[in-house]
């Protein structure tokens, strides 16, 4: 009897990392690290995985495709689930993203569709993560920090009260 339960618990952990493996919003996230913040997905098609990559009130989510007939369908799946505002999706136009520099959190994309991976890290805050499904795979790749920018862990910087 034992050893069917450990059996069942150790197919089901299985099954669990399968689904995260296979691009789902929740492994997407805890692959990725991160933790909130602007999340931009590129190539969004129905925005069933834009919607579902705003987790939580840390993230603020929008989701970019070049064929409008697909925006409008994001976007009535969006407004039907009650999010539309903390996730949006507009048109995108070119091959430029259109948000300033170093603004990103995570960009995720299963097709860039022709938007660059120099764009994307233009666009990607340092320690900010693209997420770009390659083949079979998805490949991380993190921002480098610059080094004249430091780290503050806390709002004031140091124990003598220095902002």
């Amino acid at each position: 009897m034992k050893k069917k339960c450990v059996v069942l618990i150790g197919v089901v952990c299985l099954f669990s990392f399968a689904c995260f493996a296979a691009g789902s919003a929740e492994g997407i996230l805890a692959g990725s690290g991160v933790k909130g913040g602007l999340v931009v997905h590129v190539g969004c098609g129905d925005g069933r995985l834009t919607a579902a990559l705003c987790a939580n009130d840390s993230y603020l989510v929008q989701g970019l495709d070049r064929d409008a007939a697909k925006v409008a369908k994001a976007r009535g799946y969006i407004e039907s689930l009650g999010v539309y505002g903390k996730v949006t999706v507009n048109k995108l136009r070119g091959d430029s993203l259109p948000y300033i520099d170093n603004s990103v959190n995570l960009v995720v994309s299963e097709d860039l569709a022709g938007v660059s991976t120099d764009e994307v890290m233009r666009v990607l805050c340092p320690d900010g993560v693209a997420y770009i499904k390659k083949g079979r795979g998805w490949k991380k790749t993190i921002k480098a920090r610059p080094d004249e920018i430091d780290g503050w862990s806390h709002f004031l910087h140091s124990a003598n009260g220095n902002a």
